[in-house]
């Protein structure tokens, strides 16, 4: 299983029932149905990973995650999950109001583009990253929305999200007391838990 579905799994009580946004060819959901008994559905758009889903026997629904999950009733999941898709959406505060709104926690991951390259990068050639972390240029990249952990965590702050958990991993997605202490300047991505109850109070370092 990918690494950063790894680290999810160990937050997602078995037994759950799981929506997960963007799910792509399906194989969190599979993994979490043959190893913790988890229920739930994917929603995607590509139609080659619906197939797929279909192929891996997973409840998948085709949706525009940009539209909204008015089709869900609130607190119908007890965990939704959002892997590297908030930062492609067009309206990413309207899908995380939504997420809180049918789930009882909510697991998002996204890149932090306040990693020290991003920064090193514009500082030293005044334009916009490429490099192995984003390989696109800015004029074909499917990232519209470009945050760090800092932007991340203000959002849920204005929502009145409670930051339950949070890791700031590298690339392949490991992560030391380096990241632990300065986690929006040497976290490539960051994998976060949050629920809606309550108000956010972990801070990060610039």
């Amino acid at each position: 299983m990918r690494a950063d579905l790894e680290i999810i799994q160990d937050w997602i009580p078995a037994g759950s029932r799981v929506l997960d946004l963007g799910c792509g060819d399906g194989e969190l959901l599979a993994w979490l149905r043959d190893h913790k008994q988890v229920g739930g559905y994917g929603l995607e758009i590509d139609s080659e990973k619906i197939a797929k889903c279909i192929e891996r026997g997973v409840n998948v629904i085709e949706q525009d995650l940009d539209k909204g999950l008015g089709n869900f009733a609130s607190d119908s999941f007890d965990v939704v999950v959002m892997t590297q898709s908030l930062q492609a959406l067009r309206y990413p505060d309207k899908v995380l109001a939504e997420m809180l709104r049918v789930g009882k926690t909510c697991i998002i991951t996204f890149p932090n583009f306040g990693h020290w390259r991003c920064r090193w990068y514009l500082a030293r050639n005044g334009r916009m990253p490429v490099s192995e972390f984003l390989p696109y240029t800015w004029y074909n990249t499917p990232n519209i929305h470009f945050c760090t952990f800092r932007d991340f965590e203000a959002l849920c702050h204005e929502q009145h999200a409670k930051v339950l958990d949070r890791l700031a991993v590298d690339h392949e997605h490991q992560h030391g007391w380096a990241s632990r202490i300065w986690p929006n300047l040497l976290g490539e991505i960051g994998i976060y838990r949050i629920s809606g109850a309550g108000v956010q109070d972990h801070r990060i370092a610039v």
